[in-house]
This record gives structure tokens, sequence and C-alpha cells, in this order.
């Protein structure tokens, strides 16, 4: 800023009452200036009044000189005199208490005006820190999403594995029945085979793979016939030809429900594969199936699904 401008805005200030407010304004101190310019028409008219009591004075000293001359007359008015020094003195007390009373307003004033400024930097530092706690929240909110994100890409990346396995394990399965068929088997022993080849393949050695077919057992003294049982790993099984519509396969899986707690219930542990295996199946009958491979832990082989005509 030239110092020109500088000069001029400070002749501005000091001349132009309503540039000086309009100033004063804008910094928020309209209100104190108003009030320190009360105070100083206050105090002007306080030496205005000062210097009113000098000329008076000054007056009252003519007053007695020409008392003296007039001897006569000073005897008259020496009471009257008398009164109005007294009267003088009482005003002179009264200008003096306010004088006193303007210094203390003067210093409340002042006072105010500190607790302002220290409660406008409350606020300042209380705004700020609303900014941390703003600025920390959208960071979190931010690695939320994040995590969010990788959660979803993890969980895609996992069900295609779980669907690539379904496929293969489906493709195997009917690569055994069809050899089962070449070779004479029935549905129930080359689903048995192929949990043999599924176990090895998941590292079980295969001496200790021994996969039942047609197996009774007698628990609570009854027999319960199973179509595949293996007790280490703990392997229950059923195998049908044929489910049509969503109730039959409904009423396979709670029949192979019903087996899985009655065996887990007697051996006391609970069974490491659940297995139904479905030669022939329609088309109205999948989405059952698929709930129970998800909801009930069950694994299901299908052979041929059968589309309505």
């Amino acid at each position: 800023m030239s110092a020109s401008l500088k000069k001029e805005l400070l002749r501005l200030l000091e001349k132009d009452i309503e540039f000086r407010y309009a100033v004063a304004g804008y910094l928020g101190l309209l209100e104190i200036l108003k009030r320190l310019d009360k105070l100083e028409e206050g105090q002007k008219k306080l030496w205005e009044s000062q210097n009113r009591l000098w000329e008076n004075q000054n007056r009252l000293w003519e007053e007695i000189k020409a008392l003296r001359e007039d001897q006569n007359k000073l005897w008259e008015n020496q009471n009257r005199l008398w009164e109005e020094v007294r009267a003088l003195r009482e005003g002179h007390e009264k200008i003096w208490e306010e004088v006193k009373a303007l210094r203390e307003g003067q210093n409340k004033l002042w006072e105010e005006v500190k607790a302002l400024r220290e409660g406008q930097n409350k606020l300042w530092e209380s705004q700020n820190r609303l900014w941390e706690e703003v600025k920390a929240l959208r960071e979190g909110q931010n690695k939320l999403w994040e995590n969010q994100n990788r959660l979803w890409e993890s969980q895609n990346r996992l069900w295609k594995e779980v669907k690539s396995l379904r496929e293969g394990q489906n493709k195997l399965w009917t690569v055994f029945r069809e050899l089962g068929r070449a070779v004479g088997m029935t549905l129930d022993h080359y689903t048995a085979a192929f949990l043999r080849a599924y176990l090895e393949e998941k590292g079980y050695p295969p001496e200790r793979i021994s996969i039942s077919v047609d197996a009774r057992l007698m628990i609570n003294n009854r027999f319960i016939e199973v179509d595949i049982f293996s007790l280490d790993p703990l392997i229950i099984g059923e195998v049908t030809t044929y489910i049509r519509s969503r109730r039959e396969a409904e009423n396979e899986i709670e029949k192979l429900l019903e087996k899985r707690r009655l065996i887990e219930s007697a051996y006391k542990r609970s069974a490491e594969m659940t297995v139904l295996a479905v030669a022939n199946v329609e088309e109205e009958a999948i989405p059952a199936l698929r709930e129970a491979a998800e909801k009930k832990g069950i694994t299901v082989f299908t052979g041929r699904e059968i589309k309505p005509p």
C-alpha cells in the first residue's frame, strides 16, 4: 500500500465519522467505537462545564472586586456569595463524582472488550477442533469404503472359485456316472467311487478311506439305512435317481438332514461332508438343491438337468 493511500485513509478515519463507523463495522468494533464516542462527548461536555466554571469564577472575582468598591453592597450580598460558593463546591464534587463514574465505566468497557476477545479466541479454537474432527471422520470413512471395496472384491473372487469348484465336481461326478454305466456299477457305487477320488484329491491317505454303500446303522435301538457312509472322515450321503419338483427336492433334503442329526448325535461329532447325489433332476427342483447347498451345508451332485418341453 502506498504512503499517500495510507495518509488518505488515516485522514478519512480522523475527519470522516461515517467512514470511520463503516470501517469499524467491518472490523466488528462499531459498537465499541460508538460507546467510546459517547464517552468522548461526555468528557467534552465535562470540560465545557469546567470552562464555564472557570468563567463563572472569574466573574465572581470581578463581582468581589465590585463588592469591595461598594462596601455597602458587599455586606448585603455576602450571604448570597457564600451560598453560591457552597453551591459551586457541591457542583465541583458532583463533577468529580461523575468523572470517577466515567472512569469506572470506561474500565468496565475495556473489561468487556477483553472478555469479547477471549470469547472470540475460544470460538476460533473450537472451530479448529471441529474441523480436525471432521477431517478425521472423513479419513475414517474413506478407509471404511476402501475396506468394503476390498471385501467385495474378495467375496466376488470367492464366489467365482466356489462356482468353478462346483462345476468341476459336477463334471467329475458325471464322468464317474458314465463310467459306472459302462462297467455295470450301480449309482450308489459310482457315487462312492467318486467320493474316494474326491477325498484323495483333498489329501486323505487312500488307506484311511473306507466308504460303505447301503450301510445299516443301529441308532437308538433301530436301524438307519444310509446309501453312502464313512466313519473317518464322517461322511453321510443319499443317492436318488430322479427328482421332479421342488417339493420332492425338499423332502429328500429333509430326510438326509434327519439322518445326519441322528448319526452326529450317536457319534458325538459333526459330519465333515453331507452328500446328495441326483442322477436326473428337473429344472423346477434345482433352486431348492442350490439353497440346500448354500444354507444347509449339503454337497449336491447332479447328473442330467432336465428342462421342461
